[in-house]
């Protein structure tokens, strides 16, 4: 038996992901309003994503009433695991290293002093 083959979301597809990931369940136009406080997006637009979205079998549809609503049928976690994993070989040359360091030394993304306490928990973790 082979197995299943991972999908492969686009980045806009992975926006739809995060809000149905966070809401559990939610209809095309609250995802798009949900989508439009970060970015210009038509209604039709996030219909058509959704609907290819459902034919590659990373949402589900339940289409049983009038008002059709959604779910992610990815794991988040899965998801995010796979997509690292192809960062990590792709991007950083198979250096999980070189990740962790470009990811903490970003002036952009500054790690919260909680987040700093996590990832020193993790690596005294790791170092047992």
């Amino acid at each position: 038996m082979s197995t299943p083959k991972m999908i492969k979301p686009t980045e806009s597809e992975l926006e739809i992901l995060q809000i149905l990931w966070s809401k559990g369940l939610a209809t095309v136009r609250e995802v798009h309003e949900e989508l439009s406080l970060t970015k210009e997006a038509g209604y039709t637009t996030t219909l058509k994503l959704m609907q290819i979205m459902n034919e590659k079998g990373i949402v589900k549809r339940d289409d049983s009433m009038r008002t059709h609503v959604y779910q992610a049928a990815v794991n988040k976690e899965k998801t995010q695991k796979h997509l690292l994993s192809k960062i990590i070989d792709n991007l950083f040359g198979g250096s999980p290293t070189q990740l962790v360091i470009q990811a903490l030394g970003d002036e952009s993304h500054k790690a919260s002093p909680e987040e700093l306490e996590k990832i020193q928990e993790l690596l005294n973790s790791l170092k047992k």
